[in-house]
């Protein structure tokens, strides 16, 4: 009796398994991303929620602030309509790509350099923000240029294109590489370097948190920023560069920029706005 309860239990067994691999989902790479999101009439966005004035999470309400996370609104809307919703999962620059692979989200708008590695790897829209590197230095610093850096200081983050980017424009710099861009900002405050060096925007958070510190000398390289997309979701792609397209006709584009970047030390905003 043991024995015949055992077999019908290893049957029943069996047979669910079975069932749940035929009612499974799709793979991910034979999914319209576009439909789905149609039907369900939301977009899910990865995006940053540790960087200020782009993708910060508010500690009053507990919402996604700045930037990217306004510029995915609007974008949403132009795809889905005026009552599309936008929804936001936080990443970070080693989880977006992994996640978006897994189909956790739709689309990635986390300050993402279109960088040809990553192109093996998923789609980039059209470029939303024209990013390059820039230098942090205390109000008062004798240091103008990425060419001051010579002999000087530099903090940074490990593993970053800026460290590469500083050794060749300026290769008599001294570079100090920290594990993120926060200890990079507390080294360079305590004295243990003279400027911070990564991309603009995020420096230019990091200036408006620390009003005795300011952005110089312009960018010295260009990284434009993209919207990280699957391979294979041609038509959602088509969809994201349509909607970016008319967000920026439409002058939106530009109001964001000035709501974000307008008042911000040393950072000339009227450089990446879009005509």
């Amino acid at each position: 009796m043991k024995k015949f309860k055992y077999v019908t239990l290893l049957i029943t067994s069996l047979l669910l398994v079975l069932t749940l691999a035929g009612c499974g989902s799709q793979p991910l790479s034979s999914q319209n991303i576009l439909e789905n999101d149609k039907k369900s009439n939301t977009i899910t966005w990865g995006v940053k929620a540790d960087q200020k004035l782009i993708g910060l999470i508010d500690v009053k309400d507990g919402q996604e602030k700045g930037f990217e996370i306004d510029l995915a609104k609007a974008i949403t809307k132009k795809v889905l309509g005026k009552d599309g919703k936008a929804k936001f999962v936080t990443v970070t620059s080693q989880s977006r790509i992994p996640l978006l692979k897994n189909g956790n989200i739709d689309a990635i708008i986390a300050t993402m350099s279109i960088l040809p590695d990553r192109k093996k790897v998923i789609d980039f829209s059209d470029s939303y923000f024209d990013a390059g590197q820039s230098i942090l230095v205390k109000k008062g610093s004798s240091i103008k240029s990425v060419k001051d850096l010579n002999g000087k200081t530099v903090t940074s983050a490990v593993g970053s294109n800026s460290v590469d980017n500083i050794q060749k424009i300026a290769p008599k710099a001294r570079v100090l590489q920290l594990p993120d861009f926060a200890q990079a900002l507390t080294a360079l405050k305590s004295g243990q370097g003279e400027a911070m060096t990564t991309d603009n925007v995020i420096l230019a958070g990091l200036a408006v948190e620390n009003p005795g510190y300011k952005l110089v000398g312009g960018t010295f390289t260009t990284e434009p920023y993209g919207i990280g997309i699957n391979k294979g979701q041609g038509d959602f792609k088509k969809a994201i560069n349509k909607g970016l397209k008319e967000v920026i006709e439409d002058g939106t584009y530009n109001k964001l920029i000035m709501k974000w970047f307008g008042n911000v030390p040393g950072f000339d905003y009227k450089e990446v706005l879009r005509k």
